[in-house]
């Protein structure tokens, strides 16, 4: 059955300064037939959350370098990043490790 599903997301270090700095964000995706997908994910907080510059967050389809994605407490670079499946609940966290001067 196809279910739209509740996922938290949280923007730190800096990050959530493109959220009109709101640190936790609780979204219930819109239905779709193919699971979510954090390429999908990505374009999509891109078109309803990101407030002001895109190109701070995100290079090309993926988030850009010096931002840490952890899904659920681990790097998404265990969990097959872009292709990562999005299961009901996951929690996902993008910290920018960038600091202006």
């Amino acid at each position: 059955s196809i279910i739209s599903v509740v996922h938290c997301f949280y923007f730190r270090g800096g990050a959530e300064l493109l959220f009109d700095g709101v640190k936790k964000h609780q979204v219930t995706l819109p239905c779709q037939p193919e699971p979510w997908d954090i390429r999908n994910l990505l374009k999509w907080i891109k078109q309803n959350l990101l407030k002001e510059q895109p190109e701070l967050f995100m290079q090309g389809e993926s988030v850009r370098p010096g931002i840490l994605v952890l899904i659920n407490d681990a790097d998404w670079e265990l969990m097959g990043e872009l292709d990562y499946k999005l299961q009901d609940q996951d929690n996902v966290l993008f910290i920018s490790t960038l600091h202006g001067g």
